[in-house]
């Protein structure tokens, strides 16, 4: 089969904290393309990006840098400088969705109570005073996380008030702004929203059970340690409401092509919004492929149809 959308560039690895899964990310999707009859090339963030591209006949790029410049929207803005069409939201949409300090207020949506709290405030005022009076406004358990951060890196559940200052630099480790939240129990949700003919289209919620109860790092990219169940076993109802945050985050943000809504059902089954990932993990464990096969659509298709809008916008 030959490839009628030309030459792809899947652009993965670069220099954040998450290049490990990205590269697993850029393997997968470029596989699914070739499996499919697409011509691909791999490339990572190096000084020679820009003649490759340059060099590289009708190029379309397909982003899978997950973390700092990865979804920060900069180096999208510097393939708009390039001319290059790419999959996937511009630069100023991500930097929107990237930034939970930013994103959560946009959003007309149940979402935790939550500061944010930077590093040198944090010094300044002295720990002690914040620790107390984060616990005694948003209550315990607290989730501690980095502002700017993906795959769960730098987050942490505090269930007692002397393990807050240490969570704190823990997330601290991977930005200046760290997000404290309170922490909701109930069915952790990923709802991914693809976009056909310009119209966001919700796919099936995949449903998260973490063997450690905790949603982390190791829990996402290691086999066998989280089991996942696509659809979700919720109601038609809850299914629905879930789909409607999903793609309200997505249109409210000014997203493009793909995106990943995270949240949690509650006990009285209402959807509460986490955040939302413009460059979602495609790993072998990863949640956007696991929807497009509840979906009923075939992985390399949905990669193929995400290029093939975005040579379209060109």
């Amino acid at each position: 089969m030959s490839s009628d959308i030309g030459s792809i560039v899947v652009l993965a690895g670069g220099l954040s904290h998450e290049r490990d899964v990205s590269l697993r990310s850029g393997r997968r999707v470029a596989q699914a393309l070739r499996d499919s009859g697409h011509a691909v090339i791999e490339a990572d963030v190096t000084g020679g990006l820009a003649d490759l591209l340059a060099g590289t006949p009708d190029p379309v790029v397909f982003p899978v840098l997950h973390g700092g410049d990865g979804e920060d929207g900069s180096l999208r803005q510097v393939l708009d400088l390039f001319g290059v069409p790419y999959v996937g939201s511009t630069g100023p949409a991500s930097q929107r969705a990237f930034d939970k300090s930013i994103c959560t207020p946009l959003l007309d949506v149940r979402t935790p109570a939550q500061v944010a709290l930077p590093n040198s405030v944090f010094r300044e005022l002295g720990a002690r005073a914040l620790v107390l009076a984060l616990a005694e406004r948003l209550g315990l358990p607290l989730m501690v996380k980095p502002s700017r951060s993906g795959s769960a890196l730098g987050c942490t559940k505090v269930e007692r008030v002397e393990a807050l200052p240490g969570a704190m630099v823990a997330a601290y480790a991977y930005g200046e702004l760290a997000l404290v939240a309170e922490f909701v129990t109930g069915v952790e949700l990923a709802v991914t929203v693809i976009e056909r003919d310009g119209v966001p289209e919700a796919l099936p919620a995949v449903e998260i059970r973490p063997n450690s109860g905790v949603y982390d790092y190791t829990a996402r990219y290691t086999a066998g340690e989280t089991r996942f169940i696509a659809p979700a076993a919720i109601g038609d109802d809850v299914a629905a409401a879930c789909a409607e945050l999903a793609v309200k985050a997505h249109r409210v943000l000014g997203l493009r092509g793909l995106s990943r809504t995270d949240l949690i059902v509650d006990g009285e089954n209402r959807p509460t919004f986490l955040e939302v990932n413009v460059c979602p993990g495609m790993t072998e464990t990863s949640l956007v492929p696991l929807a497009a096969e509840a979906a009923g659509i075939d992985f390399g298709d949905l990669c193929a149809e995400l290029v093939a809008a975005a040579r379209a916008r060109r």
